[in-house]
């Protein structure tokens, strides 16, 4: 990951911060601001747990946080947020969930056992990804969120080809598990990893059945797409969701990727969510708020396009028009617990407030 963290005092990130505060309330579009009325989307709110990963909370705590922020919906997304995966305290955190009135979607890391990325804290690659469907199933998720790895998988010998095949034979071990169980494999799009169209590509070699998508908006970016674009390739296979804003601005190299707050970025949400709602119907829509750096995108390099032999140029377009049409902005306090919160919690207000959803007053 590369960062690009310019050198401002906090003095002057504070005033860059309020400052964009109040832009945000004084300066919403025309397009977003035709959202802001009285008819309801009906599409449940959520939030994955790592947007707040610096409070190191777990689970008791993220769901009575959860609760009140009147989500409908919390992903888990690693297991080192229970204090133990024994089904008599899953029992307990199902219990509290199902009072609070809250979903849960259970998940994981790393599950390709030739990705560097591949989380060894829970025995082979076969081993976790069977924990996994427990612990989902345990917790009444529908979803055993996992991941491939990143884009640095895509280089060397095979490229991610390699991987992806790695990932579906380990998905195939264990289908009669996840389909006894009533859980479906959520593999998401992950940190530059695959594109949509490779990611849609594996589903269907593993078996849509039992494999299907955690669909994040934010990760298309890093890899060369609009996320409008990443929607309608793996919209028909969501099945859990990790969301966030994006704004890309050219630099000589190429172009850099921020991620942000909802509403601060370049996505169109109200055009994002009508079809949203028509391709992931019942899909929580779980905002995953990872921001403050910005990530360079060299896709001037001739390095960097052998990573992508069959990437389609008309998706590359469409990230350039956002990249065309974006600002710098200077990166923020990314690892602070506060500056965490406090993010999710302007980004839950927006998608409430100005993008109409969540299922409960």
């Amino acid at each position: 990951m590369h960062s690009d963290r310019c050198a401002i005092s906090r003095r002057d990130f504070t005033k860059s911060a309020v400052a964009g505060a109040a832009g945000w309330i004084a300066g919403i579009s025309a397009k977003q601001g035709a959202a802001m009325n009285d008819t309801r989307r009906d599409v449940p709110l959520g939030f994955d747990n790592f947007s707040i990963r610096a409070l190191n909370w777990k689970a008791p705590q993220l769901l009575d946080y959860a609760a009140k922020q009147g989500v409908d919906a919390v992903l888990f997304s690693d297991l080192f947020v229970f204090e133990n995966h024994e089904p008599s305290y899953l029992r307990e955190i199902k219990a509290q969930a199902d009072e609070l009135g809250i979903q849960i979607h259970a998940g994981t890391g790393g599950i390709c056992p030739t990705s560097s990325r591949m989380l060894k804290d829970f025995g082979t690659a076969e081993e976790h990804l069977a924990l996994t469907i427990r612990v989902a199933q345990a917790l009444g998720s529908p979803v055993a969120r996992c991941y491939l790895g990143h884009q640095g998988d895509r280089r060397g010998e095979g490229g991610i080809q390699r991987h992806i095949q790695s990932t579906i034979d380990v998905c195939q071990k264990v289908r009669g598990l996840a389909l006894d169980a009533g859980v479906k494999i959520a593999i998401e799009n992950h940190a530059g990893d695959m594109q949509a169209r490779e990611l849609a590509s594996l589903i269907e070699r593993a078996g849509p059945d039992f494999v299907g998508a955690t669909l994040d908006s934010g990760n298309a970016t890093w890899s060369l797409e609009d996320p409008l674009t990443n929607l309608e390739v793996l919209g028909p296979y969501a099945v859990s969701t990790g969301i966030r804003d994006s704004m890309i601005w050219k630099y000589e190299d190429g172009a850099k990727v921020a991620w942000t707050a909802m509403g601060e970025g370049q996505v169109d949400w109200p055009k994002y969510l009508d079809r949203f709602r028509e391709l992931c119907p019942g899909v929580p829509f779980q905002l995953e708020i990872i921001s403050g750096f910005n990530r360079e995108v060299p896709y001037k390099s001739e390095e960097f396009w052998a990573m992508y032999p069959d990437a389609l140029a008309r998706d590359f377009a469409e990230f350039l028009k956002m990249a065309d049409s974006g600002q710098a902005i200077p990166p923020g306090a990314a690892g602070e617990a506060a500056y965490q919160q406090a993010e999710l919690e302007r980004s839950l207000r927006y998608c409430r407030e100005v993008l109409g959803l969540g299922r409960k007053a």
